[in-house]
């Protein structure tokens, strides 16, 4: 994937030396690209120094936490060797310092911490809305060359299998709200379970029957919310010795009326006020919205504020079975991959070539990090030149409806999540993200840094 020459374990021995040595690291965990090191005193990193590391594809600051990117593969191998290095485990944490960095935190609002314990219950979900996802491509696909193939034992399972993760999604969104809003898991599944029921539609409210599942994983949300703090705070009051019995009954009598009467039906509105809203915008506005909504999503993911979009893709396949939001967002890291090759060929720099080289294959695979802040976002105006290529992206897939069936995937490997008849219009999308990136940077130019 890289061209360095280094080990992991001496990539791990040069970031070791410039994050102020292990005396100054209180934890170690990894995700997709990134080595998190979580630090005692900030001062102590030689940042600049860091991002010129070999091996190392860029920098970000969160907090009192120091996000290396490493990229695929490699951030593993070098988290494990730091590990060695430390003698701290990968995740352990020492709490007292952790807690007392994070009162110091000043970068943190309540909004942004909302988002991302939002973003939290969804992630976990990501590998089976991949894996279901592309069984249900590859059902669509067999089935459009034998309209039989769905009733065979095959296809039928096939679609079984295909539509499990939208099956039990609800029950799955309220167990993983509750662990991140500080209530039972499972009287979360339990919460969501009572507005998913079947049974739900034999009871009449207003002369009405009432919906089950109506407002999708937004209605979840606000149950389990609501039902994790009345959790709390009736623990509070009750015996140690009957709080087995007592909290989760009166937490699920008092939260279950409560999400029948007002919380899911305010969740359907909210669910049904997004949908209409993307649909009319996207229908409405056509190209246009797509230009606007392709154009800013990555300064959105900039800023953090791309995680409070993850419900709406889930409710979206929820509701609608389809998704027409996430194709034209995906169109922002086409953009990225069409800026960064710009730059490849303008650059002189023999260490931002290598850098490009090494953050391509995983850019236009979808995982944009590397490049956004190994080369774009340090130059600046490729920046700019990636996000005019997400625009035009973004515009041709909105004006031919390009929609996804599924989520979780980015880049070219979105393809195989493209409901079926519009998969070779995404292609010509993202092909023109690519062109209009390059294009706009080699316009707009940048001033190329000393080897």
């Amino acid at each position: 994937m890289s061209t360095t020459n280094l080990m992991p374990n001496q990539i791990a021995e040069q970031i070791l030396k410039k994050v102020g040595n292990k005396q100054n690291i209180i934890s170690i965990a990894y995700c997709m690209t990134r080595l998190r090191l979580t630090v005692k005193d900030l001062s102590l990193v030689q940042k600049e120094e860091l991002k010129k590391t070999e091996g190392v594809l860029g920098l970000v600051e969160q907090d009192n936490q120091v996000q290396i990117i490493l990229g695929p593969g490699r951030v593993v191998k070098v988290a494990n060797e730091m590990s060695l290095l430390t003698g701290l485990k990968v995740g352990e944490l020492d709490e007292a310092a952790i807690r007392k960095e994070e009162i110091k935190a000043k970068n943190s609002t309540p909004f942004k911490n909302l988002l991302k314990k939002i973003s939290n219950v969804f992630i976990p979900l990501i590998p089976a809305f991949i894996a279901c996802g592309l069984v249900m491509g590859i059902n669509n696909i067999l089935s459009k060359f034998n309209p039989e193939f769905a009733k065979t034992t095959f296809g039928g399972i096939l679609g079984v299998i295909g539509g499990a993760v939208f099956f039990g999604l609800n029950l799955f969104v309220g167990a993983n709200a509750a662990k991140e809003f500080g209530g039972s898991p499972m009287l979360g599944g339990t919460m969501a379970a009572i507005i998913s029921g079947p049974s739900l539609a034999n009871v009449q409210l207003s002369g009405k029957p009432l919906v089950p599942g109506r407002g999708g994983v937004i209605a979840v949300l606000l149950v389990v919310v609501f039902s994790s703090w009345l959790e709390k705070k009736i623990r509070k009051y009750i015996p140690e010795v009957l709080d087995l019995f007592i909290t989760p009954l009166l937490t699920v009598l008092i939260a279950g009326f409560a999400a029948i009467f007002v919380l899911q039906p305010l969740g359907g509105a909210i669910s049904d006020s997004i949908g209409n809203a993307v649909k009319a915008a996207i229908q409405s506005g056509g190209a246009i919205t797509g230009f606007i909504l392709g154009g800013t999503f990555l300064p959105l993911v900039m800023t953090g504020l791309h995680q409070g979009l993850t419900p709406i893709h889930a409710d979206l396949l929820k509701t609608t079975g389809q998704n027409l939001l996430l194709p034209i967002l995906a169109m922002a890291g086409a953009g990225q991959v069409g800026a960064s090759i710009a730059v490849y060929f303008k650059t002189k720099n023999n260490r931002l070539k290598k850098t490009i080289l090494s953050g391509l294959p995983v850019g236009i695979l979808g995982v944009g990090e590397p490049l956004i802040y190994g080369v774009t976002l340090p130059l600046g105006k490729p920046f700019l030149g990636a996000c005019i290529g997400g625009a035009f992206g973004g515009a041709f897939n909105a004006a031919t409806k390009v929609a996804s069936i599924s989520m979780g995937l980015s880049g070219l490997p979105l393809a195989a999540l493209i409901k079926p008849g519009t998969v070779v219009y995404y292609l010509i999308g993202v092909l023109i993200a690519y062109t209009a990136g390059f294009i706009a940077t080699y316009i707009l130019g940048f001033e190329d840094p000393e080897e």
